[in-house]
């Protein structure tokens, strides 16, 4: 199989990369390197520099291709705030161009990256994917008219999965929009305290990355699932600081924080039901949090050299 993945040089395109290739799949990577990386960049995939956004650029990629992966977007819920007009150019007009240019090029299936982040606050727990959506953010809203778009688009086969909290090795905590975990480790082998926006008791489902591809993967080949959504996470939630402590242990290193005002746009508590998932994609996640965190942990380290 012939597969696309936009913001295949990122965080989570980049395992998925990794996965196809060693199946034996044949991958070709569309990214702007506005946040993805050269260093995660495979040699033998081939890369076509350019943008979601840019027309041209997706047509070119999409060529002989059977299934997308759509990754690419502007994932920071600040950087939406901060800069709406460019983060809808990628994160709704950018997707509207993969659709159309998939349905002129025969693709078979575009698997499109949503979030958790259009269920917003609403106080039901666990989050199923037949909640009225309810975004807070520009970038929920763009993602929840990204699943929209798809739904309707109906030329080309369409699945959206609904990310939780994804973590693991190629996170960048450099970033000023980067995410909790990889922060809190660059703070812990730092030695400094970690950072926190709030109380620390709000909870999220944190998912290893692998879980996450793993689930990619089933969503690209599993039959009757045209126009569905499902959340791809653990089914388990926990608090920030709990997981500070638990970075620690893995880590090894005494736990420390500074809390900080909460941030516009980010909701306080988040735990998926999984079980549609599990349903019709066969999908359940198995990497304990302790063991993705202690991977995590070993990653950065053998980054920085240590």
């Amino acid at each position: 199989m012939t597969a696309l993945v936009t913001g295949g040089a990122g965080f989570i395109g980049s395992n998925l990369v990794d996965a196809l290739a060693s199946r034996g799949d044949k991958v070709r990577v569309l990214d702007d390197l506005s946040t993805g990386r050269k260093e995660n960049l495979r040699p033998d995939a081939p890369f076509v520099r350019g943008s979601v956004a840019d027309a041209a650029a997706v047509a070119g990629a999409m060529k002989g291709v059977e299934v997308v992966y759509h990754l690419a977007a502007v994932v920071s819920v600040q950087q939406c705030l901060e800069d709406p007009v460019t983060a809808n150019e990628v994160n709704v007009t950018g997707t509207a161009r993969i659709l159309r240019a998939a349905a002129d090029a025969g693709v078979r299936r575009v698997v499109f990256a949503s979030s958790a982040a259009v269920y917003g606050d609403s106080p039901v727990l666990p989050k199923r994917e037949d909640l009225p959506p309810e975004p807070l953010s520009t970038y929920a809203v763009a993602k929840l008219a990204g699943e929209q778009l798809g739904r309707s688009a109906g030329r080309v086969e369409f699945v959206a999965l609904r990310f939780f909290n994804v973590y693991g090795p190629r996170q960048n905590p450099k970033s000023q929009y980067a995410a909790a975990i990889p922060i809190f480790v660059d703070a812990l082998e730092a030695g400094r305290p970690l950072p926190v926006f709030g109380d620390g008791t709000q909870t999220r489902d944190f998912t290893f990355v692998r879980d996450v591809v793993a689930g990619l993967l089933l969503a690209a080949d599993a039959g009757g699932i045209d126009g569905r959504v499902f959340n791809l996470a653990t089914g388990r939630s926990i608090t920030v600081s709990d997981l500070g402590y638990a970075l620690g242990r893995a880590a090894g290193r005494p736990v420390d924080f500074e809390f900080k005002p909460p941030r516009p746009g980010e909701i306080l508590h988040s735990s998926a039901d999984v079980s549609l998932a599990e349903r019709f994609l066969g999908y359940r996640a198995r990497i304990p949090l302790d063991e993705g965190l202690a991977e995590t942990v070993k990653w950065f380290r053998g980054r920085r050299g240590d």
